[in-house]
């Protein structure tokens, strides 16, 4: 379908007895005919097969209660003479519908057309809207509510298969609503380019005398307004609003339009009291207005405040002569559907305006009948086009039969008048000249104690309605603006959408996405994958389909038929939609008590269906504009949607990449029993990281880090320094010097940033521990990371005094270890600044609610760990939290052994004894021979090689680590011995013997160590 209306017509338009004609046979034949026929078309025949409707026998129904005389017709009259002008001597027929369908107008290009055609193409009355006529050019303008063409067999009642015809709903300019139906007919030969644009053209100028009308009628009730205040007592009480603008700054003002607009719409009589911002309460007056010609109108007048009593009332502007005021035609633009009297203009008076009694006649200002009082010239006061004549005037006046204005006196600045005339109301009024020093007695009725009453709406109640209606659909989608997308989630933004619309559009609405846009993928097939996200509402309990059910909408529901084109289709009345009742009978049924008219929206987004959005109302129906406003509400969600899909996207493939990157399981190690947590913040995934990492001597490294910033980019630079930190700490390096070359890499790694601009790795900062379970003992060091947390086995919380140091990337400054004493039992805590940074929480009350959730050593690490995550960390958060929780063990006494010997040869015998004995002792026979072999050989070459004092350690846990240290800084190096050498395969038969060897530096010397393994021995 085509957005200008303009569908493409298909090849071979049955002239031949091919195309649409036989598709046409093979679709009532029950066959399958997607493809070859237009869009609208196709939908048209299937609703009118829901509907029964049989193409042979099709009796259009006749209304004689049509009106002939309406305001589609009066404005349709010159503009169908000037077609009939322009098509004489064809065959063309010219008619105009009502909104139903039922023909009120008929002209032909040839008048002898009439003999020969039948009497529901002649005769006006006949309707022929889509429900009983079938497949037609007025009846599918009127479903499709867009200009529509259709060819012979394309039409669904046999008696028009050699006709064509072109049709165009005309709408009301002010309210949007369709007001009838223009079609052109003709002969299938008879196909003419100009047959578009002069319809176009046509249907233009109809809805511009029904512009004119509509305007003609609201400057009638302005003119009556100000007509009936000229012959009444007090004209300086009536002062326009705009002529104290200094009273009433802007916002005062609108508020007062605002609630002026509300009155008009919903024709209430009566005074209304309305509070100003700064606390003044001015009072709206709502009085009926009622032109000459018969239109009826409210008048909204604010009373205002009145000066103290004995002081004239003096008016800030120069006011104008109210005759010439009156005779002058005011002009209205068909954007203002109601009237404000221009600044500086005299407003009616307080007195009674013209009405019309109860006889049908009129009252006079002073209340007694009279003529009706109007001030229109004669001769109209819109401009006439070329197009059209002008809209004819309202009926002049005889001068005899107006009120004559009392004479005004002007002194300067200040202007009063004198009234002519009494107000049987308030008593005989008194002359107040300009300038006056005279003061009216206490308790007498002086004119300037009175209050002034400024006009400030005039307008017909409908038309008043349009314009607050369209106000507030404006309000709408100011509103939706900033209501809309305000998370970055699928479900929260369809949610907001659903919110949004009811009731200020809707009283239901449903949201359908396909499961792979709520995963963040673009679905392959979203008509099968919808699920139902949202059902929002005035009320619960309606049987619409739940969320998180499948929906399956058919070929002719609106849903389906809005996916297809890509185009909000409205159902007005859903008891006669065939493909909306067809769905699912029984469940339509039940839903049919409670809504009664739908539009259904697809959401669209950058090319990517994402969705549709069906609005439901149970009260008056939907109408276009309601369809726009649906269509852009929808429009602004989808691209919201599409945001959120997108990011969901992106950030699953980080967080799968950050999943990836972070440890799969933890290493087997006898130093600490650990647990772990990562959660990921809400908006966006960061770089946080942990680790365990098994050392040498039995000891274990514990990390925790964190890289700043969020995305893929921090979360591939975290893989890389968790790399990093794993390799420098198994090299045995001391935590500060892990942390010395942690930030020589990250400095290094925003020195090649190839844009050069510092947009990649700004720093990250991180926390190192080491902890020796044979002393008992941790090692630790930070660089700019929160302090770990020390859980004593009494349930003593304390957070170590540990240097911060600087972040990492800052480069240049050193970082600071501290040791600190582990009991056995102990649990150490280390954390990310996510769990105790957060906007709205002080970050020491969150360290001491901490404290309390942590005093509990008892726990298992596990239990530590939700424990923490249920109460301390934030309930949304803005980053990640990367948790360890590592309960310390202490190594059996009885499974160490430690030997000192001085640096004689005499003494590795003597050693190398003792070591078997011991393994002996605990049934490691079988690994004696390994163990002997090693301790020969480092025991060996730390006399030669090293410095005394030489200390011997054996450690037994889950391998047997054989440990020699001496005071020499030397490094070892394996190599591979010739044939010829006498010495050097020390080392080479270690590395054989043992799974893992290395040296490990110490502030007086190093270790030599090597690992055998039990399993193997």
């Amino acid at each position: 379908m085509v957005r200008s209306g303009e569908e493409p017509r298909p090849t071979g338009r049955a002239t031949d007895g091919t195309g649409p004609a036989s598709l046409r046979e093979l679709f009532l034949q029950g066959e399958p005919v997607e493809t070859g026929v237009r869009t609208s078309i196709l939908d048209s025949w299937q609703r009118c097969r829901s509907l029964g409707l049989s193409p042979d026998a099709l009796d259009l129904p006749y209304r004689e209660d049509f009106d002939p005389g309406g305001r589609i017709v009066r404005a349709a009259v010159p503009v169908l003479d000037r077609l009939q002008a322009t098509f004489a001597g064809s065959q063309v027929n010219i008619s105009v519908a009502d909104a139903n369908g039922t023909v009120l107008l008929r002209r032909f290009g040839d008048p002898s057309m009439t003999r020969s055609l039948p009497d529901i193409q002649v005769v006006p009355g006949f309707v022929f809207a889509e429900q009983v006529a079938g497949t037609n050019g007025i009846g599918l303008a009127l479903a499709e509510r867009q200009l529509i063409r259709v060819y012979g067999a394309e039409h669904f009642a046999e008696r028009a298969q050699q006709n064509a015809c072109v049709a165009l709903p005309v709408r009301d300019p002010l309210s949007g609503r369709i007001e009838g139906v223009l079609c052109l007919g003709y002969p299938r030969g008879f196909e003419r380019p100009a047959l578009g644009v002069a319809i176009r053209r046509a249907a233009e100028g109809i809805e511009r005398r029904l512009l004119g009308q509509s305007s003609a009628r609201e400057r009638a009730l302005l003119r009556t307004y100000l007509a009936a205040g000229a012959g009444t007592a007090g004209l300086h009480r009536g002062v326009a609003l705009d002529a104290v603008a200094n009273e009433f700054p802007l916002r005062d003002q609108a508020i007062l339009r605002e609630k002026a607009a509300e009155l008009i719409s919903g024709a209430q009589r009566g005074a209304v009291e309305v509070t100003l911002p700064d606390g003044r309460r001015v009072t709206l007056v709502s009085r009926p207005v009622t032109s000459g010609s018969g239109v009826q109108g409210i008048a909204i007048e604010a009373v205002l405040p009145g000066p103290a009593a004995g002081e004239p009332l003096v008016i800030p502007h120069q006011a104008d002569d109210l005759a010439a005021l009156t005779a002058t035609a005011v002009p209205l633009s068909a954007a203002r559907p109601a009237i404000t009297l221009p600044s500086g203009h005299l407003a009616a008076p307080s007195g009674p305006l013209v009405t019309t009694d109860g006889d049908g006649g009129t009252t006079g200002p002073g209340g007694t009948a009279g003529p009706v009082t109007s001030a229109e010239p004669a001769t109209s006061p819109e401009p006439a086009t070329s197009a059209e004549p002008a809209t004819p005037a309202e009926p002049a006046e005889p001068d005899s039969a107006r009120t004559p204005a009392g004479p005004a006196v002007a002194d300067g600045e200040r202007t009063t008048t004198q009234p002519t005339t009494t107000d049987s109301d308030r008593g005989p009024s008194g002359p107040a000249a300009a300038g006056s020093d005279r003061r009216v007695p206490a308790g007498e009725h002086s004119e300037a104690a009175f209050p002034a009453r400024g006009l400030v709406m005039l307008g017909e109640p409908q038309v008043g309605a349009y314009a607050l209606a369209a106000r507030r659909r404006l309000e709408l989608l100011s509103e939706a603006s900033t209501r809309i997308g305000t998370t970055l989630d699928v479900r929260r933004t369809a949610e907001e959408l659903a919110e949004t619309a009811a009731p200020g559009l809707a009283d239901f609405v449903t949201i359908d996405l396909p499961d792979a846009v709520l995963r963040g993928e673009v679905s392959a097939d979203p008509i099968a994958d919808l699920r139902r996200t949202v059902v929002h509402g005035i009320r619960e309990g309606l049987p619409f389909t739940p969320p998180g059910k499948r929906v399956d909408f058919g070929p002719t529901t609106p849903q389906l038929r809005c996916l297809s084109s890509s185009e909000a289709v409205l159902e007005p009345d859903l008891n006669a939609a065939a493909g909306w009742l067809a769905q699912d009978p029984e469940h339509t049924e039940r839903l049919l008590a409670h809504v009664h008219s739908l539009i259904a929206v697809p959401l669209l987004a950058r090319g990517v269906v994402l969705g549709v959005a069906s609005f439901y109302r149970a009260g008056s129906p939907f109408g276009d504009d309601d369809r726009s406003l649906a269509q852009e509400l929808a429009s602004r969600a989808a691209l919201s949607i599409d945001n959120a899909r997108r990011y969901t996207h992106e950030r699953t493939m980080v967080l799968a990449l950050q999943r990836r990157l972070l440890p799969h399981g933890l290493p087997d190690q006898d130093a600490v029993e650990v647990a772990h947590r990562y959660l990921p913040a809400e908006s966006d995934v960061g770089g946080d990281w942990y680790d365990v990492i098994p050392l040498s001597g039995a000891r274990v490294g514990l990390l925790v880090g964190d890289v700043v910033g969020h995305g893929m980019l921090s979360a591939a630079t975290m893989g890389r320094l968790r790399t990093a930190a794993r390799s420098f700490a198994e090299l045995d390096f001391p935590p500060d010097e892990v942390l010395t070359h942690l930030d020589n890499l990250v400095g290094r790694l925003d020195r090649e940033d190839p844009d050069g601009k510092g947009a990649g790795v700004i720093g990250a900062t991180c926390l190192y521990a080491v902890y020796d379970p044979t002393a008992q003992r941790c090692l630790m060091a930070r660089a700019g990371h929160p302090p770990p947390a020390v859980v004593r086995p009494d349930g003593t919380v304390i957070y170590p005094d540990l240097p911060a140091g600087p972040p990492l990337g800052l480069g240049g400054l050193p970082f600071d270890a501290v040791e600190v004493g582990l009991p056995e039992g102990s649990q150490l805590v280390l954390y990310t600044d996510g769990l105790i940074e957060d906007r709205n929480r002080d970050v020491d009350a969150v360290l001491e609610q901490l404290r309390e959730a942590l005093a509990h050593p008892e726990r298992a690490p596990e239990a530590t760990c939700q424990a923490v995550l249920d109460t301390v960390a934030p309930a949304h958060p803005h980053d990640d939290i990367a948790l360890l929780v590592a309960r310390v063990h202490a190594m059996d006494p009885g499974r160490i052994a430690n030997w000192e010997l001085s640096a004689d040869p005499a003494r590795v015998g003597e050693v190398r004894a003792s070591a078997m004995r011991w393994l002996s002792d605990r049934g490691l026979d079988e690994t004696g021979f390994a163990a002997e072999l090693i301790l020969s050989e480092l025991i060996t070459n730390a006399i030669r090689h090293g410095a005394a004092p030489i200390r011997v350690r054996l450690l037994y846990g889950r391998t047997l680590i054989c440990e020699v240290s001496d005071a020499s800084n030397t490094a070892p190096h394996l190599r591979r011995a010739a044939s010829t050498d006498e010495g050097g395969r020390g080392l080479f038969l270690v590395a054989q013997l043992s799974q893992s060897w290395g040296t490990r530096y110490l502030p007086e010397g190093k270790v030599i160590w090597a690992e055998c393994d039990l399993d193997a021995a």
